[in-house]
C-alpha cells in the first residue's frame, strides 16, 4: 500500500534526515549560514555584501552501476537543481571518482564512460569544472566498491532577499509538479526496498530540458512568483512532497493523483529533470505563463495546509508520524 511503502521509503537509510549526524558539528561558523544542512542545498552569505553561495554534493551510485553515463549526467543535472532551487545560479563543479580496480576492463570501462557524462554534462549547462579527484583500487579480494562519482557545485546567488526555501511557506499555496514524468523505475529506491534485483536503465537525462527548467526556474524565483522549491529526485514525487511538509511544518491536501504514467511510477518513479512548487494563488497565472514560455510541462498537485499529508484515498498521514519515520531511524 502507497502509505505503508511511503513510511518505508522515508525511513530508509537512503532517505531518512541527516539530522542526526549534522546537529553534532557547529554549522553556524560566523554565523553567515542562511539555509543550513538537510536542504536542497546549504547557502552561505558572502561577508560584507548581500550575496549568497549556494553549495551542494550529488551522486548516484545505483544508477551510475545501471549506466555509467547516464548516471554521471544525472548526478550533474541533480546538483544543478539543487541550487537552481535555492535561487542561486550554477557557477563551478569539482567532483570525486571513486571506483574500483582501473586494471579490470569492465571498471575501466565504467570510468571511461562516468568521466564522458561529466563532461558532456557539464558543457551542457556551461559549467567549469575547476578541480576534483579520483579514487582508484577501491576493491576487496572478491568485489569492487560500486561505481561512485561524487558531483560538488557551487552557485552564486546576487540578492539574498530572493532565495527561495525547499519547505511549503504558507497555508493556501498551490503545488505544482514542474518536468515531465516517464515510466522509469530502474535504479530507484522504491526498487531497491521491494528487494528487486538492480538491472536495467536508470532515469534518462535531457540536458536540453534541464537547460530550459533551470532558467525557467531561476527566472520565477527571480520575480518572486515561488514561494519554495525542491528538487524531485531519489525516492520520487511523494518523498520530495513528504520532504517539503516536514521542512516548512505544514499540511498538504492532493486529490486522487491521476498521471500520464502507472500508480508506482507517478509515486515513486525518479525521472529526472522535476522540481516541485508552492505558489500563492495570485500568481499561479504568471507561473504558468513563465512555464509555457519555457516550455516546461506543469502539474498542478495540491493545496498547503493542515497537520496531516494526505493524497487522495491511498495517504492520510500526520506530519508527527511522517516526521517520527524520517528522524528517528537511526
Amino acid at each position: 500500500e502507497p502509505e505503508a511503502i511511503l513510511l518505508d521509503l522515508i525511513a530508509s537509510p537512503n532517505l531518512r534526515s541527516r539530522r542526526p549526524i549534522y546537529r553534532t558539528y557547529d554549522h553556524q561558523v560566523q554565523d553567515n549560514t542562511v539555509f543550513g544542512p538537510g536542504f536542497d542545498a546549504a547557502l552561505l552569505r558572502v561577508p560584507g555584501t548581500n550575496k549568497g553561495l549556494a553549495l551542494t554534493t550529488d551522486g548516484n551510485p545505483w544508477y551510475v552501476t545501471l549506466d555509467p553515463y547516464e548516471g554521471t549526467k544525472a548526478a550533474v543535472a541533480e546538483a544543478a537543481r539543487n541550487i537552481v532551487c535555492t535561487g542561486a545560479r550554477p557557477i563551478a563543479v569539482t567532483n570525486c571518482l571513486n571506483f574500483g580496480n582501473p586494471e579490470r576492463p569492465a571498471i575501466f570501462g565504467q570510468l571511461q564512460e562516468s568521466i564522458r557524462g561529466l563532461a558532456d554534462a557539464c558543457r551542457a549547462l556551461e559549467l567549469p569544472v575547476v578541480s576534483g579527484n579520483v579514487s582508484l583500487y577501491n576493491e576487496t579480494s572478491e568485489r569492487n566498491i560500486p561505481p561512485t562519482p561524487v558531483i560538488g557545485m557551487v552557485g552564486l546567488l546576487d540578492d539574498l532577499s530572493l532565495r527561495c526555501p525547499s519547505g511549503f511557506q504558507e497555508d493556501g499555496d498551490l503545488v505544482f509538479l514542474l518536468g515531465e514524468t516517464r515510466e522509469e523505475l530502474a535504479g530507484s529506491e522504491y526498487l531497491r526496498l521491494l528487494g528487486a534485483p538492480a538491472e536495467g536503465r536508470p532515469p534518462s537525462v535531457s540536458l536540453e530540458m534541464e537547460r530550459r527548467l533551470q532558467a525557467a526556474m531561476l527566472d520565477s524565483i527571480g520575480r518572486g512568483v515561488i514561494r519554495c522549491a525542491h528538487d524531485v529526485s531519489d525516492g520520487g514525487l511523494l518523498i520530495a512532497l513528504a520532504e517539503s511538509a516536514l521542512y516548512g511544518g505544514r499540511g498538504l491536501r492532493c486529490p486522487a493523483i491521476v498521471g500520464p504514467v502507472s500508480r508506482e511510477a507517478f509515486y515513486f518513479g525518479e525521472s529526472q529533470g522535476r522540481v516541485i512548487v508552492s505558489v500563492a494563488p495570485r500568481r499561479v497565472p504568471e507561473l504558468q505563463q513563465l512555464m509555457a514560455s519555457h516550455h516546461i510541462p506543469l502539474y498542478a498537485v495540491g493545496v498547503v495546509g493542515g497537520e496531516d499529508f494526505q493524497v487522495g484515498s491511498d495517504i492520510r498521514l500526520s506530519l508527527d508520524s511522517l516526521r517520527q519515520a524520517w528522524e528517528t531511524a537511526f
